[in-house]
């Protein structure tokens, strides 16, 4: 025989699966957001690195009306919208757009241009680095060495202001160990660029000795 609890119950189950019912929805939003955000981000990053700079742009574009699609999670499901996963998202569209910034001769876009969450900007800032290193490393193998030393530069730079922002790793979503990691890139990135430019010059003595020599 039903208590006369059971009508009330039954009312709180169907609550609760509405409620859980909508938070899986906006789960399942969130995961395809984040997924296609990743995706344009890292083949922006890639159109960086080709010098496709326009191809960069589009990427990025879709990439955050991607993000505006999700907006709405905000405030329906806070727990959703910052989800690890979609802080992953907004960190490397972060990265996409400092690294286009950068090696285009652009402005470094703020914090309020993205429209990012500080945790997920400190990030993809860090992660800069890392992709200002792989540019570097390949302009070096083109023997294309001007505007090396200016990104090594813009490296040291963006690694001081990372170093200043001292909070608890659960503020800012791990910033430290990342920031450690990136120092570990910048000393590895001055000693090649260091040895390469030595050893140009060292060479570009040699050829003028020798032309010099031969009477060429």
């Amino acid at each position: 025989m039903p208590s006369r609890y059971s009508a009330h119950l039954s009312e709180i189950g169907s609550s609760v699966i509405d409620e859980l019912s909508e938070v899986n929805r906006h789960r399942e939003q969130a995961l395809s957001v984040s997924r296609e955000v990743i995706r344009f981000s890292a083949n922006a990053i890639r159109a960086v690195h080709r010098g496709d700079f326009d191809d960069a742009r589009e990427l990025i574009g879709k990439g955050a009306a991607r993000l505006q699609d999700a907006e709405h999670i905000r405030n329906a499901s806070p727990q959703i919208f910052n989800a690890g996963f979609m802080n992953d998202a907004r960190k490397e569209f972060t990265e996409a757009n400092i690294t286009l910034a950068v090696i285009s001769g652009g402005d470094i876009p703020s914090i309020s241009d993205l429209k990012v969450d500080a945790a997920a900007y400190i990030n993809g800032l860090a992660e800069v680095i890392g992709e200002l290193r792989r540019y570097v490393l390949d302009a070096l193998r083109r023997d294309a060495f001007d505007g090396c030393e200016e990104y090594m530069d813009v490296m040291d730079e963006m690694y001081s202001v990372l170093v200043t922002i001292d909070f608890p790793e659960g503020v800012t979503s791990g910033l430290r160990r990342n920031t450690d990691a990136m120092r570990g890139v910048l000393e590895r990135t001055r000693g090649d660029l260091t040895m390469t430019l030595r050893q140009h010059s060292l060479e570009a003595r040699l050829a003028e000795w020798e032309s010099n020599r031969t009477g060429g």
